[in-house]
């Protein structure tokens, strides 16, 4: 018999088929700005080898950014743990059946090395895909406001300043075409072969090449990150700029790009990036990730950087009797309405229920009420649209939903019961507000509050010490626990709260309030400010002095109480 007749399927025959081999632009700097394609790669991968950046401490938030992407299962692989055979490394998973991404600053083939890797993966036939990435060549000046090819400009010339060639900047200089120079000033840890020539000598090069002391410069660090900073001058003056302006609190972070040529005059005219509301602000969110999303992508887009430090910790009730008797009384007609006061009441109710194997159809002839905008968003994704709700504005609280609850009547209202799931440590606003109304209120504990174990030492130090440039204070209880667990905010921190209730306990704490929002909810709490940071930078503008942000201001003595 031929044993070849009916051959087995490959996996039947012990011969694994091999893996794959991915090149991830990872952007400037911003997960933000990973592309779809790079996303989905991360989403499949098994092993991720992570950045490669020397001396870089600051990629590690990015890189965690980054890594949410994937599966929980995958495997990652630190760069600077493989020596040089970072593509050896790829190659040997890639040939036990994974895949494999590697991530690469920027673009894998603009500046990096992705085209050795992909050699090798061709040439040892390795499947290979290369998803490009953001390059810092055209990033950069985008995020600076500096339009290299727009109006009458019709060429750019990219120049490596560490490349492994010999720059000729007389060539350079020659005529005025717009250059885009890369690691004219090379990272703290470079090897001394790889740094760069400096901003000194590339602007007296180019200046005895030909090109007029006056050609518009701008240096451009960080770039397409909060920690971007843009010094715009000329060749001539761009190095007593840099000193001027004191540059180096992001100096040698990573490589920094410089622009030369006439684009670089609009910059200021088009500075969009830098100038947003809160750029650059460090603000603390008192809540958990996962509560906090929203309010975090919120200031992300005014600029900020959101830091989330949870001052409150939200634990079952200690004994589930009256959660068991309520969810009983919803399925068994027992109320006429519910009355949500917070997001967490909603989710410990919907918890519960589904644990049951229940779901929204639990509400079925039950009125719902909340008590604002974020508790009605927690309501319809259960699926049920809130009946009654304070007007926007301040009288969205427990007492204002007091006042709009209608008064029971025996003759329309069939019950007379309301569900009032709540923290233990709420207020009796609302509870007190629908027995005057004639209505019988139950009272059900849904979850307890306890104060939050303090943050790490380092944050601790920064809110003390004027680390942060603003904290946003969600109720009256973040502001005790924050001040119990971590201090009392330096006096330079600009201190935000969502309504009057929590600006009376800040104040009572001895804290200066910089912004109440106009209306008690997150959204609110966010605009207020960045329309805060609005007027503080036109007002430094009209008199003339640098903008900076409050951690940036001279430190004075700390609040007492």
């Amino acid at each position: 018999m031929n044993a070849n007749a009916n051959p087995q399927p490959e996996e039947q025959r012990g011969t694994a088929r091999p893996g794959q081999v991915a090149l991830v632009g990872a952007g400037p700097g911003d997960a933000d700005l990973l592309t779809l394609r790079g996303a989905e790669l991360l989403r499949r991968a098994d092993v991720v080898i992570t950045l490669r950046e020397p001396g870089n401490e600051e990629l590690a938030g990015f890189r965690a950014e980054l890594l949410e992407h994937c599966s929980p299962d995958v495997s990652v692989v630190e760069a600077d743990t493989c020596g040089d055979d970072l593509n050896g490394v790829a190659l040997s998973h890639a040939r036990e059946g994974k895949r494999v991404v590697r991530l690469y600053s920027g673009d894998p083939f603009v500046v990096c090395r992705g085209a050795e890797l992909v050699a090798a993966c061709r040439e040892t036939g390795i499947e290979v895909e290369v998803a490009p990435g953001l390059s810092p060549v055209t990033a950069g000046p985008t995020f600076a406001g500096v339009p290299l090819l727009s109006g009458d400009e019709t060429e750019v010339r990219v120049i490596n300043a560490r490349g492994s060639g010999t720059v000729d900047w007389a060539d350079a200089a020659a005529s005025e075409t717009t250059l885009v120079v890369l690691g004219a000033d090379a990272p703290v840890g470079q090897d001394p072969e790889h740094q760069g020539p400096g901003f000194d000598v590339v602007c007296k090069s180019l200046v005895a090449g030909g090109r007029p002391g006056n050609t518009p410069v701008s240096v451009v660090r960080a770039g397409g990150t909060t920690r971007q900073t843009t010094v715009t001058s000329t060749l001539s003056r761009l190095v007593a700029e840099l000193k001027q302006k004191d540059a180096k609190n992001h100096h040698l972070v990573e490589p920094a790009l410089m622009i030369v040529g006439r684009p670089v005059s609009r910059q200021d005219e088009l500075n969009w990036y830098e100038t947003l509301p809160l750029f650059g602000w460090r603000v603390l969110v008192p809540r958990t990730k996962e509560q906090a999303a929203s309010l975090s992508e919120q200031l992300r887009e005014h600029g900020a950087v959101p830091e989330e430090v949870p001052t409150i910790s939200v634990e079952p009730p200690r004994t589930p009797q009256q959660m068991e008797r309520a969810v009983r009384g919803l399925v068994t007609g027992r109320y006429q309405w519910v009355a949500f006061t917070s997001t967490n009441a909603v989710k410990a109710i919907r918890e519960r229920l589904e644990s049951y194997g229940l779901d929204a159809r639990a509400f079925a002839g039950v009125k719902v009420a909340v008590v604002g905008d974020a508790t009605a968003d927690a309501v319809r994704k259960f699926g049920i649209e809130p009946d009654l709700a304070p007007p926007a504005g301040p009288l969205q609280s427990g007492a204002g939903l007091a006042e709009v609850w209608p008064p029971y009547d025996a003759e329309i209202d069939p019950i007379e019961r309301v569900l009032l799931p709540r923290a233990d440590i709420a207020t009796e606003a609302l509870s007190s507000g629908l027995t005057n109304k004639g209505w019988e209120v139950d009272d059900v504990t849904a979850y307890r509050t306890v104060r939050a174990a303090p943050p790490p030492q380092p944050v601790r130090e920064a809110i003390k010490g004027g680390g942060f440039d603003a904290v946003l204070f969600t109720s009256s209880s973040t502001v005790r626990n924050l001040v119990g667990i971590a201090g009392k905010p330096h006096n330079t921190t600009a201190i935000a709260v969502i309504g009057q209730e929590t600006e009376k306990t800040a104040l009572e704490f001895g804290l200066r309030v910089d912004v109440v929002a106009p209306k008690p909810s997150v959204t609110a709490l966010a605009e207020a400010l960045a329309e805060y940071g609005i007027t503080r930078r036109r007002e430094a503008v009209e008199a003339g002095k640098p903008v900076l942000k409050p951690s940036q201001k001279r430190r004075g003595r700390r609040r007492k109480l």
